[in-house]
């Protein structure tokens, strides 16, 4: 039969989706890109924020609508069915199979089930539970990492190096999830990276809730220093990068490995979400204002051309206009090269939930926008400072018609961050793509380059 799949979320959820993908791939199955043509669906769900939660419900209700023609199996995993997993089977009979993420160390046990043997609708009168504490899931199989059907092209792949996560910050339901944090194998990690390379991966983006909890669990103390270090030493990777670094985990030892390692891109992730110390204090974060303050500045210091992100919350309860207006002000004086903002969802069994003070929406948005207006005026003036400086880019691809080279420098994450667009005149072979090139920057839009090749 034919299999469509359906990612939603984040880049763990899309590396779940890509074991997935291989499991059926490696049992014989078929994979289309068009739900049209499926006879099987699977929808892997994201259930972190409202937003997602109606995009994951919605993308379900459509696809269902193609058990009409010719789908015959609907399957649903992920975080949603592990948060709501007993009312998803009670409101969407549609669904033959919701997995949890507690059970994908029976992942494909549970899908043979529905396929070969037609059991489904599993545990229909299972009644809802309410989470009291959280648990370990369980890791996926290694032979599953090693079999992943990689979805986002040649030149680079996520790595996932943990599960979970045990931060426990009051606005987060991820825990609850996911579970608490646990680490793969170093030695599993590095023969997943060393597989990837020998596909032609260029690229190996380091993803974990918090990539700087890597190792607490097995070997006592962080290790993502170290793994980085032994990643690098796999010849074909060219570039390595890590993302969602908490502020708190990052150490003078991480800070050298990524300034003196020529493989590392000078790139550090950071989601401090607020800088009012009332605020980080009721959010349950382990940073203070002076702490993070300090630390970008040591980065800085010991990096000068390193690119920074960060990631905020606005509307948080009990924000208030005084603490917004210090939030505005650090992000005006920080000063980073990349920010995404959120505005605050009330996430049903986090503790931020029954919090006093919750913020109107309409204030949610307006601080919302206040924030990324600024961003944008911040991001204008800091690529400004690359006009006429000469940058290795990575082609990926060829806008429709033609006019450009479409790539990313070190200093952007795929599918996150700015883009390059490169003249293709005097370049007139598409031999380009996926390969690198230098380029010299002609032109800037709010978060984009426009270069010429040299």
């Amino acid at each position: 039969m034919k299999v469509g799949f359906i990612n939603l979320g984040c880049s763990k959820n899309l590396i779940d989706t890509e074991v997935t993908i291989g499991l059926f791939k490696k049992n014989g199955y078929e994979i289309v890109n068009n739900e049209a043509k499926a006879e099987i669906i699977v929808i892997n769900t994201c259930g972190f924020i409202d937003d997602a939660k109606e995009e994951a419900i919605n993308t379900i209700l459509e696809m269902a609508e193609y058990k009409k023609s010719k789908c015959r199996y609907l399957i649903v995993m992920g975080c949603l069915v592990q948060r709501y997993g007993d009312e998803l089977i009670k409101l969407i009979p549609e669904v033959d199979l919701f997995i949890k993420i507690e059970d994908y160390d029976k992942l494909w046990d549970k899908i043979e089930d529905l396929l070969k043997r037609d059991i489904v609708k599993n545990n229909r009168n299972k009644q809802s539970k309410k989470i009291t504490q959280i648990q370990p899931m369980p890791m996926l199989k290694q032979e599953e990492f090693l079999n992943r059907t990689i979805t986002t092209g040649t030149n680079y792949a996520y790595l996932k190096i943990g599960e979970g996560c045990s931060n426990k910050c009051t606005y987060c339901a991820i825990p609850y999830i996911r579970g608490p944090f646990v680490s793969r194998k170093k030695e599993d990690i590095l023969e997943e990276a060393k597989q990837l390379a020998k596909q032609g991966i260029k690229e190996l983006i380091i993803i974990a809730q918090d990539t700087t909890k890597y190792g607490v669990d097995l070997y006592g103390e962080s290790k993502l220093a170290e793994l980085l270090n032994q990643l690098s030493q796999i010849k074909e990777i060219k570039w390595l990068r890590f993302l969602y670094a908490y502020p708190e985990g990052i150490t003078d030892e991480l800070i050298e490995e990524v300034a003196n390692n020529p493989k590392i891109v000078h790139y550090f992730d950071i989601p401090i979400q607020h800088i009012a110390d009332s605020i980080l204090k009721k959010m349950n974060r382990r940073t203070s204002k002076k702490q993070i303050e300090t630390l970008l500045q040591k980065i800085r210091n010991k990096i000068p051309d390193v690119t920074l992100r960060t990631s905020l919350i606005v509307g948080f309860p009990g924000e208030t206009k005084e603490d917004f207006l210090e939030l505005l002000q650090f992000v005006e004086q920080a000063k980073f090269d990349k920010l995404g903002a959120f505005t605050y969802s009330k996430e049903e069994g986090t503790p931020a939930e029954k919090l006093p003070e919750q913020i109107h929406g309409n204030t949610k948005k307006s601080r919302y926008r206040q924030i990324m207006a600024l961003q944008q005026t911040i991001s204008r003036q800091n690529l400004e400072k690359k006009l006429d400086k000469i940058y290795e880019v990575l082609i990926e691809d060829k806008t429709f018609d033609g006019t450009y080279y479409v790539g990313r420098t070190k200093q952007d994450v795929p599918e996150m961050d700015g883009i390059v667009y490169i003249k293709a005149e005097g370049m007139p072979s598409d031999k380009v793509i996926n390969h690198f090139v230098t380029c010299k920057i002609t032109g800037v839009s709010a978060y984009d380059l426009i270069g010429k090749f040299c």
